[in-house]
């Protein structure tokens, strides 16, 4: 299979593309604009193998795209190019909605250009993979049961808008022209090559350098946590088997409040590497929390784990140590980056 792939220089696409190296024979187009987020070496040895190719294109470009399309000719599109994090939706919209709306409508049209060249059989195989977030499902108080594929929508910050708006335009896609889409919505991710602006990597970096824990109002909002390189492997099942027309809700059924995760990775790091001054703990602060922060999200993936035969392999124990692992043997990676692009300040304060 040939899979054209945006956004695969960031943190769940450069999953992707490293577990179809390692673990199949498809090709892979990686089309990305290599935006703040995006770093080349979490590809790691892809160019190695023969079987993957960079085009650095913005996804909002469709003369680009439409180049692209026809010179790979792919089998397949995964479309996992975004802005995702809610903090930065709040301090700025604007670039979320052009990117994760306006994108993923350009996508669609380069994809629907080039499907309906195909001759019938290769129409009938091709897939378009958009892969999606749980929070456009809006938020789940203490009891609720969680989110399933057929959750009503409601996207509560500017980020989960443009992320249902995509989701949205898709499945507009699939019934208005025929073109053979499908969705997935997962949970949080985390793990390995992961942006230090997002919780886990900017708590494991912080609580190392004996920095102070920022922890949002009183961290008992609940994140249902995946470990990105089982979501990776659960990607490539999808497209493989996904069906046109179908919605996959991936998870891991690995719930824990904020506070809980904050804590653990103290835990961890107080063991792999003990702070002379004392347990971790000492440095959580309670802050002011996120405007519109939604209480809870948590998913049920019983039907994605019946129609992939997937499911997860690491519980959250598990990945929080491998993950906590890889960034104590990373260090150059996320000094770098805190050097030049992200200083660890605090987003999403401007609303």
């Amino acid at each position: 299979m040939r899979i054209l792939l945006t956004g695969g220089c960031g943190f769940i696409g450069s999953a992707v593309i490293r577990h179809i190296m390692r673990a199949t024979q498809h090709s892979v187009l990686n089309v990305d604009c290599m935006t703040y987020a995006a770093s080349a070496e979490t590809i790691e040895n892809a160019a190695s193998t023969g079987r993957y190719e960079f085009a650095q294109v913005n996804i909002t470009d469709t003369a680009a795209l439409n180049t692209l399309f026809e010179k790979f000719r792919p089998d397949a599109v995964m479309h996992l190019a975004a802005e995702s994090h809610v903090d930065r939706s709040i301090d700025g919209p604007g670039v979320f909605i052009q990117t994760n709306v306006v994108g993923t409508y350009s996508l669609l049209e380069a994809a629907r250009k080039y499907w309906s060249s195909l001759d019938k059989q290769d129409r009938e195989t091709f897939r378009f993979h958009h892969i999606s977030t749980d929070e456009v499902f809006g938020a789940l108080e203490a009891n609720d049961p969680p989110f399933t594929e057929t959750t009503p929508y409601d996207p509560r910050s500017p980020y989960s808008a443009s992320k249902a708006s995509s989701d949205h335009l898709v499945r507009a896609w699939y019934h208005t022209y025929g073109l053979p889409t499908f969705v997935s919505n997962t949970t949080n991710n985390y793990g390995i090559w992961h942006f230090p602006e997002k919780l886990i990597p900017l708590i494991t970096i912080n609580a190392f350098e004996g920095k102070e824990l920022p922890v949002y109002g009183k961290g008992d909002n609940v994140r249902d946590w995946l470990f990105v390189e089982d979501h990776a492997e659960a990607l490539v099942k999808a497209v493989e088997k996904g069906k046109p027309g179908e919605t996959y809700a991936i998870g891991a059924r690995q719930p824990r409040t904020n506070l809980d995760v904050v804590t653990t990775i103290c835990s961890v790091l107080d063991e792999l590497v003990p702070d002379a001054q004392g347990p971790r703990e000492r440095l959580i602060r309670y802050v002011s929390d996120r405007p519109g922060h939604d209480f809870r999200y948590e998913i049920d993936p019983s039907n994605a784990e019946r129609a992939l035969g997937w499911k997860a392999k690491h519980d959250f124990e598990t990945g929080i140590r491998l993950t906590i692992e890889w960034y104590l043997n990373n260090k150059t990676w996320w000094e770098g980056i805190r050097a030049r692009r992200y200083t660890g300040n605090r987003l999403g304060t401007s609303a």
